[in-house]
């Protein structure tokens, strides 16, 4: 099994008591589900949801702003890094992502999204995760969406991609939109995925 963490991540600690915390597991394999949310509930989460595909992560998740979230990289109706962009953006952190690959551009992808913890352990029924393919307007992106897309990559805001190549916030927005088109995918993981599994940033 292999791990990563990102920089000044810490471990996760029981709740505070008297203070009722949520996590969310989202791992299609029941198994492995099961021992997360044992994991979860063993470290004084009080309320752990539940769920086998990212549809279902997001209903669970709806109603709640959680403490964690774990979730397998590869879910059988979606990429869940997309789902743990989302949740982080409603509230959830930190997060870990689980894969059953070593795919260095999954990690790098899964760590711009706002991932804390990338671990990767060998298959055991599990469904290989879904990777997005590679579309055919990778070819006509501009030099200047590409030093956008590297910027992305580099974790930075659109402001500070921005001020990185004298431009305003809403003309990067403007370029990641036209990406987005052309790489048909509006997810900023997926975009920075797709370019480097190409070879077209690193």
């Amino acid at each position: 099994m292999s791990t990563v963490v990102e920089r000044g991540a810490v471990r996760a600690a029981p709740a505070p008591r008297g203070r009722r915390s949520t996590a969310l597991v989202a791992v299609q394999t029941l198994a492995a589900r099961e021992i997360a949310v044992r994991v979860l509930r063993a470290l004084g989460t009080s309320e752990v949801l539940a769920a086998s595909t990212v549809l279902e992560a997001r209903r669970a998740a709806a109603a709640h702003t959680g403490d964690a979230c774990v979730v397998e990289a590869g879910l059988q109706d979606g990429a869940g890094i997309s789902l743990v962009r989302d949740l982080r953006a409603a509230g959830w952190s930190p997060a870990v992502v689980v894969s059953t690959t070593e795919d260095p551009w999954m990690v790098r992808a899964a760590l711009a999204a706002g991932v804390r913890c990338f671990v990767s352990t060998p298959a055991s029924g599990t469904v290989a995760p879904v990777l997005p393919s590679t579309p055919e307007g990778l070819q006509n992106l501009s030099g200047r969406e590409v030093e956008v897309l590297q910027l992305v990559a580099d974790g930075q805001s659109n402001r500070e991609v921005g001020d990185a190549l004298g431009l305003s916030a809403l003309t990067v927005k403007s370029h990641l939109a036209r990406i987005a088109r052309k790489l048909g995918t509006g997810d900023r993981a997926e975009m920075v995925l797709v370019c480097l599994r190409a070879g077209v940033i690193s």
